[in-house]
């Protein structure tokens, strides 16, 4: 066996079991649901390009590389990639359509739609704060770990719902809610670094962890932080516990998943309840 093909196998075996669709075609490992919302995860010989619908994509020292597809992302994509000796190969990428859940509700005093103009400073500089803490590509490996659950509970909320407040639409649920007891532990999914550690007033008490490859793991709402801005985590290490600041209506961890701007499903990478 080849031993570009004995790396590939090991790599494979390290990805989420989740993850149920992994293929090898020839010299490409490829993992991830082949849905809307979902983060793949893949392996090519190293100077080897990639490009997804004519993008190129960035590839690490060991030929990893990482993309994803939004809530709404068109389902026929192509992936391309050239090897170090000009040979060109192609895979056609189908995903499947989502069905999302809508929620209507009526009847809302209008403080309970939209935020008073008092906080809207505060909105804008949590926002800046947040996208700052989810800025650059780092060349890191976390991201290539089996994901797992970062708390232990029911799944309350998932990504992709929306609800209709008094007619009007909002921005739609991108995280998966895991509802627990206050005081509940919160462990890293997966090893990376922590960027953000901070009380914000949406969210209340937020920690952002960089896994790697610009993907970046969000834990909402906590009752307390047990990290600070710069430590390095390892799988399974205790970020906080869960609570209800900011905007909650009750005690749970809100987990959000982001490959750059774009934000995916965590619940796709983590073993199915």
């Amino acid at each position: 066996m080849r031993l570009a093909a004995i790396v590939f196998l090991l790599v494979a075996a390290i990805f989420s079991p989740r993850d149920a669709h992994a293929s090898n075609a020839g010299d490409l490992v490829l993992n991830g649901q082949f849905t809307q919302g979902s983060l793949f995860r893949g392996q090519v010989p190293p100077d080897t390009q990639v490009r997804l619908d004519g993008k190129l994509l960035q590839i690490n020292s060991q030929g990893k590389f990482v993309f994803g597809f939004a809530r709404e992302a068109a389902l026929k994509h192509t992936l391309t990639w050239t090897l170090a000796d000009g040979s060109e190969h192609q895979r056609e990428i189908t995903l499947s359509k989502r069905d999302y859940q809508i929620q209507r509700i009526d009847g809302l005093k209008p403080s309970m739609v939209s935020p008073p103009s008092s906080v809207l400073k505060r909105i804008r500089d949590d926002s800046v704060r947040v996208a700052n803490a989810r800025a650059g590509v780092r060349d890191f490996d976390g991201v290539f770990t089996g994901f797992i659950w970062p708390a232990e509970g029911p799944i309350t909320g998932v990504y992709g719902s929306q609800r209709v407040l008094n007619g009007t639409p909002k921005t739609p649920h991108y995280g998966v809610d895991v509802g627990a007891p206050t005081g509940t532990s919160v462990v890293s999914p997966a090893p990376g670094k922590v960027t953000l550690a901070s009380d914000l007033y949406y969210s209340g008490n937020t920690i952002i962890v960089d896994h790697g490859m610009g993907a970046f793991s969000t834990f909402l709402h906590l009752n307390s932080m047990a990290v600070s801005v710069g430590d390095e985590l390892s799988q399974g290490q205790k970020i906080g516990e869960i609570g209800a600041t900011g905007r909650a209506t009750g005690p749970h961890l809100d987990w959000r998943l982001n490959l750059g701007k774009m934000r995916l499903d965590p619940a796709l990478l983590v073993p199915r309840r």
